[in-house]
């Protein structure tokens, strides 16, 4: 239970009607949930007005309605009726102080970009709790609170849910949250009703542009950048060339780190972390990068750092250069730091999976054209015996995609296993002779096997000495959905079946 006047601190707002002296008993903004006494905050989403059902609120007996817009209530109400310019952004603040403003008593991390931001925070969450920090997680995969992995419907969570696992967390004793912050997330105010300790950008590419998503990459830019506005300390990569737009205006401390020999974006000022002499390693179905870490600070005193990653490429540079920037600002000691990145493995983020010695299998959540290119350019550098792709991709999807990442498979690999992803509602072989006609503008060799688990039996049963296998759309998931229905399939428990098959 709260007052109402509570619930409204830190807003602008008029009373149009009732008083804001009532008790409220529930914050609701579904209106399925509506019931007496509560506060209903009026939504607009993409297939449903909030605003229509004021009048069923009012008679339903709630204390309060939140609104944008004009609506209708019975004649007889007594109901307080608020006007708010935006009810999103109101129902972030009204959330905040119904869950008594949890994230003050947190230590929250925020990390947005459009690559990355999983694997940063997994990595950051893992060196942290190696150094004694209690640490929750929201994020693309899930949200984690201790030993409770509940999977996750968005990358952020209505603000509503976000102030109550923060709550949560902090009844299950934690101080620390890191969470993925997604441009989506910005734009609709889920974010609002509290202040990021530390805000991360980590870089920023053309996507989720689109008429249910952004419609224009300067939009998506833009809401990119509110988190600099949203946060006291800034850490940001300094070798994108978006940064300096992403920091326009930004209201924080601000924190720099890239890749030396890279182009500093924001000017002459040296970068604060800075990785230097970058060698790739292989060895023994094993592929990783190593370089040195100049910029770490430990006792009142700047030294360089050797770092050594079980993961490969630049892109893996740039996530360890994040979580170092990060983890230095928590005072974690630097062979902490080492130790938890030469370990570090994130569930379907290029995570290697060991089959062989002679040869490299790895399993990633590239599910577009642009991911899959970059994950196989950089692949490439580690010049292997052939470079072998298996992907399906999405029913009730665009085909444009099918097309895009067959192209993209059939120049970059020298040989691509077509199969099964998640047809949904399409049928199967449909959704691969479309990854086919991409394939075919190409030279590159391929074959078609429907049946996933086949598909990576005959990879891995034709692997040959130096060959990189990339498991590739995937990813994190642990199910197949076939006509509405989600079946259960593991790549890593197909992976052991056919091992232990093989034998």
């Amino acid at each position: 239970m709260a007052d109402c006047k509570e619930l409204l601190n830190g807003l602008h707002y008029r009373i149009l009607a009732g008083k804001e002296d009532r008790t409220v008993t529930k914050v609701v903004y579904d209106s399925r949930k509506i019931e007496k006494d509560c506060l209903f905050v009026c939504i607009r989403g993409a297939n449903f007005d909030g605003h229509t059902a004021a009048y069923e609120a009012a008679e339903k007996g709630a204390a309060g309605i939140v609104a944008e817009d004009e609506v209708e209530l019975p004649e007889k109400c007594d109901c307080c009726l608020i006007r708010v310019e935006n009810t999103r952004y109101a129902l972030a603040f009204i959330s905040a102080n119904y869950f008594h403003n949890p994230a003050d008593r947190l230590m929250v991390i925020g990390i947005t970009g459009t690559k990355g931001k999983t694997t940063t925070a997994y990595l950051v969450k893992s060196i942290l709790e190696q150094a004694g920090r209690k640490t929750g997680l929201i994020g693309t995969i899930e949200t984690v609170i201790g030993e409770k992995h509940v999977p996750a419907k968005n990358t952020t969570p209505e603000s509503y849910v976000l102030q109550e696992t923060f709550a949560e967390m902090l009844k299950a004793g934690l101080d620390t949250v890191v969470m993925e912050v997604s441009s989506q997330g910005l734009m609709l105010h889920r974010t609002q009703g509290f202040v990021f300790d530390y805000g991360i950008f980590t870089n920023i590419e053309p996507d989720h542009i689109g008429p249910n998503e952004h419609s224009s990459f300067e939009q998506y830019l833009a809401c990119k950048s509110m988190l600099m506005r949203q946060c006291r300390t800034g850490i940001v990569n300094a070798n994108d060339r978006h940064v300096e737009e992403i920091v326009k205006n930004h209201s924080c401390e601000l924190i720099t780190y890239g890749i030396a020999g890279e182009k500093n974006y924001l000017g002459e000022q040296e970068v604060n972390y800075r990785a230097e002499q970058m060698e790739l390693m292989r060895e023994k179905g094993q592929i990783g990068i190593s370089f040195e870490l100049c910029g770490w600070k430990e006792q009142g005193k700047e030294k360089k750092l050797p770092v050594i990653l079980s993961a490969p490429g630049k892109f893996s540079v740039y996530n360890a250069l994040t979580a170092i920037a990060i983890c230095n600002q928590f005072g974690v000691p630097g062979e902490v730091v080492q130790n938890a990145l030469r370990s570090a493995k994130v569930k379907g983020r290029i995570e290697l999976v060991k089959v062989s010695d002679d040869f490299t299998l790895m399993i990633d959540y590239a599910h577009n054209a642009m991911a899959l290119r970059s994950l196989l350019t950089t692949l490439r550098e580690y010049h292997p015996h052939r470079l072998v792709t298996v992907f399906g991709c999405g029913g009730n999807r665009s085909r444009d995609r099918r097309f895009e990442m067959g192209e993209v498979s059939g120049e970059l690999s020298d040989f691509t296993v077509i199969t099964s992803d998640n047809p949904r509602f399409e049928d199967p072989l449909a959704i691969m002779q479309d990854i086919e006609t991409g394939i075919k503008k190409t030279t590159g060799g391929y074959v078609m096997i429907e049946d996933r688990k086949e598909a990576i039996r005959y990879a891995i049963s034709h692997g040959e000495p130096g060959d990189i296998i990339i498991l590739a759309g995937k990813g994190h998931e642990d199910y197949q959905e076939i006509r509405g229905v989600k079946h259960p399939m593991d790549e890593r428990v197909l992976i052991q079946e056919i091992l232990e098959e093989q034998r």
